[in-house]
């Protein structure tokens, strides 16, 4: 197997539609391999996780939910089209990528047969089994390719200025265009406290004078959508205006 890593410096992230991570499982019960395989994944963005064995793939397919599966035909307590048949029951759109013997034409067949969406024979590249994901995923249309253009990050809050997005902690979060602006000064400020006339004069445009009311509505509007069941990252300073600041870990 070519243990190289998998992206280059130009590859392009690829996401879930909402911008969060993409997820996969990979069920191999060598777990050196397993965990090659894994940690190839997550440099190229993934959110990975690893199963020995059938019946610790369906649990960890329970919790995790991925978006693809990287699986073993051949697993110790049972095969992989079995595991499958159990997979789908909990996940039934997700990817699948069988791994077979290079010698194994019936396994082939079978996985396809079986509803496997794609096959790989060992010994296998990383770079091959990445790009054979990521072609899946894009086909199923469960993923997307993020812009280049720039992005905010405060904590586990993301903004694409681009795509006009934003996530916290992988979820999206639906702003109003003044909403959106409102946040992205305050994300191009992290830690600064940003005064009510400082707010008004750049995303409002107005001259400070009795509409600091305004100010008030929309951050309030905002706390409901980025604070809401979670701890909160815009804070007031009494007297003094708005600041946005990570979640002290």
């Amino acid at each position: 197997m070519n243990t190289s890593r998998p992206r280059g410096p130009g590859r392009p992230v690829l996401t879930r539609t909402d911008g969060a991570p993409l997820r996969v499982l990979v069920v191999d019960d060598d777990p050196d391999l397993a965990e090659v395989l894994s940690g190839a994944l997550r440099y190229d963005g993934w959110e990975a996780r690893t199963a020995g064995d059938g019946v610790s793939a369906v649990a960890a397919a329970r919790e995790l939910l991925p978006d693809a599966i990287v699986l073993d035909v051949m697993l110790p307590d049972t095969d992989g089209f079995a595991v499958l048949r159990s997979l789908r029951a909990v996940r039934p759109d997700v990817c699948v990528l069988f791994l077979t013997a290079r010698d194994a034409v019936e396994d082939r067949i079978a996985g396809i047969t079986a509803g496997g969406d794609d096959y790989v024979t060992k010994p296998f590249s990383l770079e091959e089994v990445v790009a054979r994901l990521r072609g899946l995923l894009r086909r199923a249309g469960m993923a997307r390719q993020l812009a280049d253009g720039p992005r905010l990050t405060v904590g586990d809050l993301v903004m694409d200025e681009e795509a006009r997005e934003v996530t916290r902690g992988g979820e999206l979060v639906e702003l109003s265009p003044t909403e959106f602006e409102l946040l992205r000064f305050l994300m191009r400020n992290p830690r600064r406290v940003l005064s009510k006339a400082q707010i008004l004069d750049r995303v409002w445009s107005y001259d400070f004078g009795g509409q600091a009311h305004v100010v008030e509505l929309y951050i309030s509007y905002l706390r409901k959508k980025v604070d809401a069941g979670r701890p909160p990252m815009i804070h007031t300073v009494r007297g003094a205006g708005y600041v946005l600041k990570p979640v002290a870990r």
